[in-house]
């Protein structure tokens, strides 16, 4: 009973850990999407190279496999009826189950600074990295979590 308690704790510090970073990893990668738009290396014939930094850019041709969301809507549109059933069959098939665990604190209780603490030193955190990192991700992690319910869930199987 106390191994699962354990192991739940650390899912929750997990999971909170995890919506600040994941919540900065998005903006951070639309941010460098923006960015990379905005260099326009083609001024300088796809090659800079200046006092501190260089970038360049090189055009490979290479063929990929199409994806399936792509083959199937060039299905669909290719064979309208065929396509109809093809994506009944496979709306069917996503039905059928899903299992999710879904978990959090019970009301009035709390995860304390040393279950966090113990998932950052996991992720290979330092503990002088890991004590000063933590009030700021507990505090970005509280203000995201006001935004929706308390109760999370994972997709299990």
């Amino acid at each position: 009973m106390e191994e699962i308690e354990k192991q739940l704790i650390e899912l929750i510090a997990i999971d909170r850990i995890d919506i600040p970073i994941s919540s900065m990893s998005g903006k951070l990668k639309r941010r460098k999407d923006k960015r990379v738009q905005a260099i326009e290396l083609d001024a300088y014939g796809g090659e800079f190279e200046g006092e501190r930094v260089y970038a360049r850019t090189e055009v490979e041709n290479e063929r990929k496999a199409r994806g399936m969301k792509e083959g199937i809507d060039l299905f669909c549109e290719m064979h309208p009826r065929y396509g109809r059933i093809l994506t009944g069959m496979i709306e069917e098939q996503r039905a059928l189950k899903q299992t999710h665990m879904y978990f959090g604190t019970k009301d009035g209780r709390r995860l304390t600074a040393d279950d966090y603490l113990g998932v950052m030193a996991d992720l290979g955190f330092t503990d002088a990295t890991a004590r000063s990192l933590y009030p700021q991700l507990a505090d970005i992690s509280r203000r995201l979590t006001r935004k929706r319910d308390e109760e999370r869930s994972i997709l299990i199987g």
